[in-house]
């Protein structure tokens, strides 16, 4: 969470509702807190922008995000199992 001004990942948790979590992320982050900056990160909002979990749960996660109108997915996986799981489940 870098340059204050103009910052595409705060500006996104902003817009989630996590403005008052963004700024305590940054702060850390700009004061080479990175360890604590990541830490400060919730759970709720790496839950909201991320499929992760088991099997189930990510195919629950899915049908929820399909009902919302998400059209495109990035999928991105150094396990190959869970490329073929994402792959299972999208297509």
């Amino acid at each position: 969470m870098g340059a204050r001004g103009k910052n595409f990942y705060n500006d996104l948790a902003c817009r989630y509702g996590y403005e008052a979590e963004a700024k305590e992320i940054q702060d850390l982050y700009l004061d080479g807190k990175k360890r604590e900056a990541a830490a400060a990160v919730p759970d709720s909002l790496v839950d909201e922008i991320a499929l992760i979990g088991p099997k189930e749960r990510i195919a629950d996660r899915l049908d929820a995000w399909r009902e919302s109108g998400v059209g495109t997915l990035i999928v991105g996986s150094a396990q190959i199992e869970a490329i073929r799981v994402m792959a299972e489940l999208c297509l």
